[in-house]
């Protein structure tokens, strides 16, 4: 019997992960990223996600900021709109991520879009770091949109942003919310990678929680960071698929067999295996 089309699940999802320097000039940085996506594009990517504040210099580097609303942009808005046309017009779906105003608040937020060039949603950034070079709580509020997770045409998307991926309370809820991959939007700087720590955390997460993670970070030498690219892709059992290369701009490509998740230690037992019923005693505060 002939299975139609219409009914056949797609398992394969190719993602571009694209890492660019920016200058102070962000028309610059807009059109290099537009360039770069049009790139990946042609190469067969169905998923384009950005590094952090991918069009800006990384504001939260100086501390004391004097007008964080000149900084700053809404959702939806310019950059999104650019974005939603070229969605559109070739199908793909987009992970920015922005410096966000809404109202009196400024957040750091990644605006998913999908293949129409809709808006699915966006995600802010939940836990905002303090310290030197790393000046968010300066920036940013604490995101109010939870852990969501995005149907798209190519499998479910969830989004952690940068410091959130430290916190397997939110990267557990993107498993429970339905995600087949996590995509992360980070500013690592040079050094922060020597351990090889931060890869082995998303490592972890993938094996814990049954899906891929996808880090896209920020390259480049800025005023007080110079950040070191080497994007990375992990598999639902935590193997390392895909490296970006180190310190200069690069598109990362890796496809991505869905159909790994389900079998996979997190799916076919730890989740299976919780005991939620217990952990609210345990983690009251």
């Amino acid at each position: 019997m002939k299975i139609p089309t219409s009914l056949i699940l797609k398992v394969f999802m190719k993602i571009a992960l694209i890492q660019n320097a920016c200058t102070k000039d962000r028309e610059a940085n807009l059109h290099r990223g537009i360039a770069s996506a049009k790139e990946a594009i042609l190469n067969g990517a169905e998923v384009i996600c950005f590094a952090e504040l991918a069009f800006d210099r990384f504001y939260p580097q100086h501390p004391d900021p004097s007008d964080l609303h000149s900084l700053a942009e809404p959702i939806p808005g310019p950059t999104t709109q650019l974005f939603s046309e070229l969605a559109a017009q070739h199908q793909v779906v987009f992970v920015l991520n922005l410096f966000e105003k809404d109202g009196e608040l400024t957040y750091d937020s990644s605006p998913v879009i999908n293949t129409d060039g809709s808006l699915l949603g966006t995600t802010r950034m939940i836990h905002i770091a303090e310290f030197e070079c790393f000046h968010e709580q300066q920036y940013y509020a604490p995101g109010n949109t939870g852990a969501p997770v995005y149907d798209t045409p190519f499998g479910r998307i969830g989004v952690a942003i940068c410091y959130d991926r430290h916190y397997p309370e939110y990267m557990r809820a993107l498993a429970l919310n339905g995600a087949d991959v996590v995509f992360v939007p980070q500013a690592g700087a040079l050094g922060e990678w020597e351990d090889g720590v931060y890869e082995a955390e998303l490592q972890a997460a993938a094996f814990q929680n049954g899906y891929y993670t996808a880090l896209c970070n920020r390259v480049g030498k800025e005023d007080r960071l110079t950040f070191s690219g080497e994007s990375f892709v992990c598999n639902p059992t935590g193997k390392i698929l895909a490296r970006a290369a180190s310190e200069k701009n690069d598109i990362l490509y890796c496809n991505l067999d869905l159909s790994q998740n389900p079998s996979s230690p997190a799916k076919k037992w730890f989740l299976r295996d919780r005991r939620p019923e217990l952990y609210g005693r345990w983690l009251s505060t």
